[in-house]
This record gives C-alpha cells, structure tokens and sequence, in this order.
C-alpha cells in the first residue's frame, strides 16, 4: 500500500507545474483562436502612501494632573483612557515614571501592570538610587483599542493589609508624565459627510488637536467669520482636550483640512464647486487620498453662515459625500445663557452639574474625592457681606468600628480648603445624648461661600476620610460593601447675584472670554483684522473663537468679522454697536495706529507705549478715585522688551459702553505662541488689568493703565450707593469740603443775623 501512495505522488509530480516556475510561449506557439496578450507599457498609479502617526499620551492628559497615588490601603487603582478610532495602532510603549516614598523602597515590593485585563508585567519599586524610578515597557500594539484601562496593583499588599496610617509614609506616585508613545496609522474613512468631525477631529483622542483651515489667495470677512464658527464649535467639542488651529492661504493642507470659499474659486489648485446653494463636500486630498478635504462654500456671508451652521448640526445620512444646505433660521442667544455656565436664576443641584459617568456616591475607605466641576459668568456681583450659598447632604456609613470622632467630610472649592464636615453635630448638648445612645448624626451643612471664591472655571471637591478604630478587624481595611455618598439634593444658588463688574479686566477674558460670551454666540461682538491680515494672524482669531465656544458651549453663529478699519457705512456702525476683539501686529502700522487713537495705548516704530495723559485726564481720574495707575511701570516696561505678545484692552472708541480687547505681538512667531501661552494656569492666572505682556524670559506682567468703567444690571440709585462704596476716600474729601462750603455759609448768615439783632437801628 506505501508502494501505491508511492507511486502516486510521482506520477502527479510529473503533471504539476512548480508554483515557482514562470512559463514564456512565443507568439507561434500561441493558440490560433486566443489573440496575443496586450501589454500595458503605462505606468501603474502608486499606491497612496499611508503615513505612521506618532503621538504620546501621559497619564496627567488622561485626566489625572497630580498623578496616580498608591498609599495606605488603596493599594491599586487605574485610569482609563480612549485612542483615536480612526487610527490602528502598530506599535506601542510605556514610559512609566514612579515616585516612591522611602519606607515603601525598603519593603522590596513590585508593582504589576495590567492593560485592558491583560498582564503588562512587573516592576520592582525602589530599585533606583533616587526617590524616582523609571521604566521602559513594550506594549503590544494589538492591546491598545479605542476604550483602554491601564490598573496598578503593590503585590506587597498582603503585608501591608493590616497597617494603618499609611498615607504619608508608605506612598507610590505614578507621576503624570508617564506616558504612552504610540505609532500609528490612520485609516481612509471614505468620502463621507457622516463621520464628521472626522477625520478632522476625533472625539476619542485625549491629547490637543490640531485643525488646518484653507482659504482663497483673496480673504473676505465672510469666509474667516464662517471658519471663526466652525472653530468655536470644535473648541465646544475639544473640551479639556484643546484644540488649536493653522490658516493657510491658497495651499492645500498636507493632511486633513477645512476648505472654506466661494463658488468657484481655487485653493491651492482645487476648485470649489459651482452652486447656487450653500454646499457642504468632502473630497480626497490631491497629496494623499488617505486625508480628506471639507470644502464649505457659499456665494455669500449669508449662504456661508447656512453652510457652517449646518455643518455643526451633524446628522448626516451614511454615505453622503456632498449636501446642498436648505435656508434655515439660526437661533440666536439671550444674555447669560451659555450652556455650561451655571444658571442664576433658581438653586442648583449639584446632581445636576457632574458629568454623566459620574457619581455622588463613593465605595470603601480609601477612594478618589467627588468633584463637582462647574463654569459661572465671571462678572457676579454681591454687596459687601453677602456670600453664596452651599448646602451640602452627606451621609457616612454607619458601621461601629468607624472611629466617628477623627472622620469628617473635607470640603475645597479651587484649592482653598472649605470646612471638614463631622459625622456627628459637635454642640454640648449634642454630645452629651450621642453618649448615651441618642442620634446625633449630622447630615447637612450651610457653606456661606464669599463671592472672591466663585471664578470662571470652578471645582468643588469632597472627600470623605473615613478612619476604621484601632480596634477595627483587618477584614474591613479593604471593604469596598461601605457607601458614602453626597445627597441629591444639595445645591448651590447664585441667584441673589447680579451681573456687575468694571471693565476693562483681561482676567475675565482669558477665563471666558468675557465680555464677549455675555451673548455667547457673539451677536454684540465684532472681530477685528487688519485689511490684508496674515495667516497667523487669523488663526490666533480662530484660536480665540475656539476658547470662547470651549467656555461656553455655544458657537459663535452671529459673529461679525471686519477688515480693515472702516470709515463709514455698515462696518463703522458694526463697531458703534458692538464690543471689539481685535487681532493684530505691530508691523500693521496704519491699523494699528487707528485702532489704539483714542486708547491709553500707542503703537509706532515696532514698539507699543503707554500714551501720556492729559491734565484733564489726571484731574478726572483723580477725582473719580482712581489713584492706582500703572502708568509709567507699564511704560517701561514695554520699553525693555523687543520680542513679546499679549493683549491690551481699553474702553471702546466707537461706543463708550463698549469695549475692546486686543490680541497683538511684536511679529507673527511671538503671536503664534499665544495659544501655547493660554493653555498654561500659570499664566492665565496672571492676566489680569488692562495690559498684558508675555516674554519667554519673564513670562507674564500685567499692568492697570487706563480708566475703568462700570457695565451691569445695576439700578441708578444702587449705583451711588456702589460708587460711594468704591470711593469712601473721595467720598470723605467731598463730604468734608462740603462741610467748609455748609459751615461757612452758616456762619457768614449767623453773623448778619447777629449783627441785625444787636443793632436794630442800623438799616445795614
């Protein structure tokens, strides 16, 4: 039978053509009915080329600032973190970086890595000579999806289990610069309109995104005003993220980019299509098919807004390629009423304000603290004395071997520490009856909070610190069955506030772009540009754009955008009837010099100074109290420094109850690095006054130059009580001059009278 199977196999051989073997017929050998092969001598198109992504991920852009903290019993914890879904992923390391406390360094543990359930490995904690141990992982790439959760387990925890009071002396920090460096490649999602905001943003991706916008060699106001809402609404979607923003002109973006212009117009060689109606498409990109090209177009400022706003509708039906946009009407906004600013005419819960994969509850002993992020108007005003109420329902476990005299309730609004709540009322009386046996639970809280601490951007946070007795059992250490949790009805309320504030103030800009998001989608707003504005210049604006979306959570759908500085007609009365954020250089000398003619400021020979006031000026501002000018610091200052940028701002020429607010650097690489300059708390925290200037060698100084004005919902007699508030000073010259005025008018009348009564004869 071998024999056979033998044989077999040779004979097939005989008749099997190698798999290797290439056959050459000549023609003559052909056969007569098949014609002869036609050879293509053209070449074949390559492939597109499918670029690799490098990006890094760190554990503080995941959501965690100070870092991942292992200590006391809360021996593992995690975070999770979600990658771009238009990507695959093809390699992948971890660049782990671990503070560990002294004590811990000693014990010998390790510390096991898991990803997505999946075992990374071990590393062992203290093995440095420094307090600082850094590691180098290789990920699989195939465990990196688009939702990861990367744990941290001390493998030292058996011995630990039963210690108590571990918190400052056995520690491990994972430290947020640990990251992920990723190596991707993204993949071609079609032509298709339903996908938006990819390729062009992916909300999925957790680190800053950079969006490009492609204009026409000719920019017009329309097409920067429909490019500004289009950015305010990816700012809306970046959130904490960030997102910046590249202008171009009549050049294609080498990658993914935003094509805005009129029907039949070029951009870098592509011409937008011819249509009557405003027209939404996307299209390959010429340099790469694997990016993609939105072109927005519109035969006016009118058909360009449709198109934008229709744009960040979304619901797009699958596979649509291109949609001609219908005429719609376009809400338009009400004073203070942003979406993410918390509403002042009713008490807030505060269930009301955490995201939706929060919680007001909390398990076991060791956990995370309850924050509860919110955003408010920055110009909330309360007389003197008055606070913002906060009331707090909470309730902690009720087990006995919780030590109820050392637990409490810790209570911090924007890191300045609140109250520590107790478990029990704290009065004799109370005491005295918990003692023998009554319920003296306290369960609520009033937090009178002063109106200092209520900022643009808030977070209150809530960490109930539960201390077992030492006579607890080891069992319960790690009990995660305990519950604490905030009530849902505690509440903050604003609504006795009012919205006062004086003007101008950069430090309400740069928090919320105030006071332009008084309407948030800009309706009493101009953007300012030179006439012949340079690509970075608009970005900056878009940036700007941007940043008023992210704090309000409203696009700027009726915004206006001026170039040049008009003289008459429309434009001129645009600026007589709104605020104006301008964007600028000091090389736009012509613009500049009629923007800043009738503020403090004055540009001229690539330098800004401080214009010198007039004698009526002082006189004026003397007697309106305003003796803390910075006048001559801030000329100097500007002065000393050749490379800076900035803003200034001032009260508006064109209206004297608006204002304007300048965004300017001494050339276009200084004003580029605005966006990066915003994004550090540092230096938002020191933009304040009316001027601004930022340096690479001394940061951020901030100066008070000009007058300040007062804009709100102040009634007229409220008004001179707060004038006469703000100026006791002045108020105390005044009253004491009118006392001398008073007096010696009484007394020369007292005199007269005298004289009459003591000489009745004498006519005189």
């Amino acid at each position: 039978m071998k024999r056979l199977t033998r044989l077999a196999i040779i004979v097939s051989a005989l008749f099997i053509t190698p798999l290797y073997a290439e056959e050459t017929l000549p023609d003559t050998l052909l056969p007569s009915d098949f014609p002869a092969p036609v050879v293509d001598t053209a070449p074949a198109a390559p492939p597109a080329f499918v670029p690799t992504v490098v990006t890094s991920l760190s554990v503080a852009q995941m959501g965690q600032p100070q870092g991942i903290v292992l200590s006391g019993g809360q021996l593992q914890g995690g975070v999770n973190f979600t990658l771009p879904v238009g990507q695959v992923m093809t390699n992948a390391q971890l660049s782990l970086n671990l503070k560990v406390s002294p004590a811990m360094a000693t014990r010998n543990a390790t510390m096991q890595l898991m990803l997505n359930g999946q075992p990374l490995g071990t590393v062992p904690l203290g093995a440095a000579e420094s307090d600082v141990s850094r590691f180098q992982l290789d990920v699989p790439a195939a465990l990196m999806v688009s939702s990861n959760t990367i744990s941290f387990k001390i493998n030292d925890g058996d011995a630990m289990m039963c210690q108590r009071d571990l918190t400052d002396k056995y520690r491990v920090t994972i430290l947020p610069d640990s990251a992920f460096n990723l190596e991707g490649q993204p993949l071609d999602i079609g032509s298709d309109l339903s996908h938006f905001p990819r390729p062009f943003f992916d909300n999925m991706q957790m680190t800053p995104a950079t969006i490009t916008f492609a204009f026409p060699a000719k920019l017009t106001a329309d097409t920067i005003s429909a490019a500004a809402l289009v950015s305010s609404w990816m700012g809306i979607q970046a959130d904490y993220r960030g997102v910046s923003f590249a202008a171009q002109r009549d050049r294609l973006p080498e990658q993914n980019g935003i094509l805005i212009g009129h029907p039949g117009e070029q951009i870098g060689g592509v011409s937008l299509p011819q249509s009557a109606q405003p027209t939404l498409t996307i299209i390959d990109n010429p340099a790469n098919p694997t990016y993609k090209l939105l072109l927005v177009v519109g035969k006016d400022d009118a058909a360009l807004r449709a198109a934008a706003w229709r744009l960040t509708r979304g619901n797009f039906d699958l596979q649509t390629a291109s949609l001609p946009v219908e005429s719609q009407t376009i809400p338009q906004s009400k004073a203070y009423d942003a979406p993410r600013w918390i509403p002042t005419d009713r008490p807030v819960k505060l269930s009301e304000l955490i995201r939706k994969d929060q919680s007001l509850t909390v398990n076991g002993i060791w956990h995370d603290a309850l924050r509860v992020a919110f955003r408010a108007a920055p110009d909330l005003f309360l007389w003197d004395g008055e606070t913002i109420p906060l009331r707090i329902g909470y309730r902690f476990p009720s087990e006995n071997w919780i030590d109820e005299e050392r637990s409490w309730l810790s209570m911090t609004l924007n890191d300045t520490f609140l109250h520590n709540l107790p478990v029990n009322k704290q009065g004799a009386l109370e005491t005295l009856w918990h003692k023998i046996g009554g319920d003296a639970r306290q369960e609520q809280f009033d937090m009178p909070l002063e109106p200092y601490m209520i900022y643009g951007d808030n977070q209150l946070s809530l960490y109930f610190n539960i201390v077992p007795k030492a006579s607890a059992p080891c069992s319960v250490l790690l009990n995660n069955n305990i519950k604490s949790r905030i009530d849902d009805d505690s509440w903050i309320d604003l609504s006795h506030t009012r919205h006062f504030a004086l003007l101008p103030n950069l430090s309400y800009f740069v928090g919320a772009s105030f006071p332009f998001t008084r309407l948030a989608d800009y309706a009493e707003t101009v953007l300012l540009l030179p006439e012949n504005p340079t690509e970075t210049q608009v970005a900056t604006l878009l940036d700007m754009a941007a940043r008023s979306g992210n704090a309000t959570g409203t696009a700027l759908s009726q915004n206006r955008v001026v170039l040049g500085m008009p003289t008459a007609g429309t434009n001129l009365q645009l600026l007589r009837d709104r605020d104006v954020l301008a964007v600028t250089g000091l090389s736009q000398h012509d613009f500049n010099a009629e923007l800043l003619k009738s503020s403090p400021f004055v540009a001229h020979d690539n330098q800004l100074s401080v214009r010198e006031p007039t004698q009526w000026e002082k006189i004026q501002r003397w007697m309106a109290g305003d003796w803390n000018a910075e006048i001559v610091e801030a000329d100097r200052y500007f002065s000393s420094n050749e490379s800076w940028r900035g803003f200034v701002s001032f009260r508006s020429p064109w209206n004297s109850q608006r204002t304007v607010v300048t965004a300017l650097g001494s050339n276009d690489e200084q004003l580029a690095r605005l966006h990066g300059d915003l994004a550090s708390a540092r230096i938002n925290a020191g933009i304040r006054g009316d001027a601004a200037i930022i340096t690479n060698e001394n940061g951020v100084r901030s100066f008070r130059v000009g007058p300040q004005y007062p804009r709100g919902e102040m009634p007229l007699h409220l008004l001179v009580i707060w004038y006469a508030n703000q100026h006791s000073g002045l108020l105390a010259v005044l009253g004491l001059c009118f006392s001398v005025v008073i007096g010696l008018a009484l007394y020369a009348l007292l005199k007269r009278r005298a004289r009459k009564r003591l000489n009745p004869g004498d006519n005189e």
